[in-house]
Parts: C-alpha cells; structure tokens; sequence
C-alpha cells in the first residue's frame, strides 16, 4: 500500500487516520456516555473527565493533521458505479462528519474553559482557556457538545452501514479501499 492516495484507492496515512479517529470518536463517546452516572465518591469521577478531555485534545490535534493531510492528498474518485445520489450522499455526509467532530471537540474545550482554567493533556502539556471566566457558558456549550455528539454517532453509524452496504450488497470496493485494500 502507497503512502499516499492514489486515484483508486487510499494511502496507508489516511486508512490509519480515518480508523485512529474513528476508535477515537466511538471511545470518547463511550466514556462521556458512561461518565455522566457515575456518583461523586466513584474514583473514576474526577479520572474520567480527565480522560476524555486529554484523548479529546489529542484527537483534535490529530484531525487537524487528517484535514491537513487531506488537503495535500486528495480522496480517490468514486466507484464508478456508484449513482449520482450516492456520491452526494458521501460528500454530504463526510463533510457533516467533519463538522460535526470539530463542533463537538470546540464545544467540549468550551465547556472544559468556561471558568478559565487550562486543560491538562494527561501532564504532557496543558491547553489554555482563550475565552477566561465567561458565566454560563459552559450550559450553552453543553448542550451543543451533546447533541452534536449524538448528531454524529448516529451518522457514523450510519456511515459504517453504508460502507458494509457496499461492500455485501453492491459488492464493490468501497469499504475495502478504507481496510487498506483494493
């Protein structure tokens, strides 16, 4: 496999990029789902907030690299047999993806920042609140980062449904471009 995109098929840096970032969406969604009922005497209270917001930095770091990368690499052409509808359905629903993943990470930093402090990325680095004490803004930013989070793990889902739809029913190479194979 190439290192970068061919005309036919992805290159080894985006396959490991969409996947990296896939995992990476799919387990802090699990975790923010799994964090809001713990109590506050639970040890992961305090742990898991941590988590999510240091994987949640590293994960905006990294889809800035894969717009980057994206950008200095474009995708293959669609299948040729794919309909019209199809192909704008795709467009349409990656752009959304993308939206939505940089919503969900800037509503989550807003709701992290909202009193001013600093985000610290498991004590490697620490990121900053650029906003300071702003009242209230950590509710707007919490109902924003909810549902863009469910927004987009529905239509990831929806996604992966589709690229096994073409892979089992249409039978062509769409989701086996993405695993790294043609």
């Amino acid at each position: 496999m190439a290192l970068m995109n061919s005309p036919q098929t992805y290159g080894w840096v985006t396959v490991i990029l969409h996947w990296v970032v896939a995992a990476g969406i799919i387990g802090l969604f699990a975790l923010g789902y799994w964090m809001v009922g713990l109590t506050y005497y639970d040890p992961w209270y305090k742990t898991g907030p941590d988590v999510h917001r240091s994987v949640g930095i590293l994960l905006f770091i990294t889809m800035l690299v894969r717009v980057a990368w994206r950008l200095l690499t474009p995708s293959p052409a669609a299948v040729s047999r794919h309909r019209r509808w199809e192909v704008l359905a795709a467009h349409l629903a990656h752009g959304l993806l993308y939206l939505l993943v940089f919503v969900a990470m800037i509503s989550g930093y807003l709701i992290s920042t909202a009193d001013g402090t600093a985000i610290h990325v498991f004590g490697w680095f620490k990121v900053p609140s650029l906003t300071g004490r702003i009242q209230g803004m950590e509710d707007i930013a919490g109902v924003v980062h909810y549902w863009s989070t469910w927004t987009l793990i529905v239509l990831a889902a929806l996604h992966a449904l589709a690229g096994l739809k073409h892979h089992f029913v249409d039978r062509d190479p769409t989701l086996t471009r993405m695993l790294g194979r043609s």
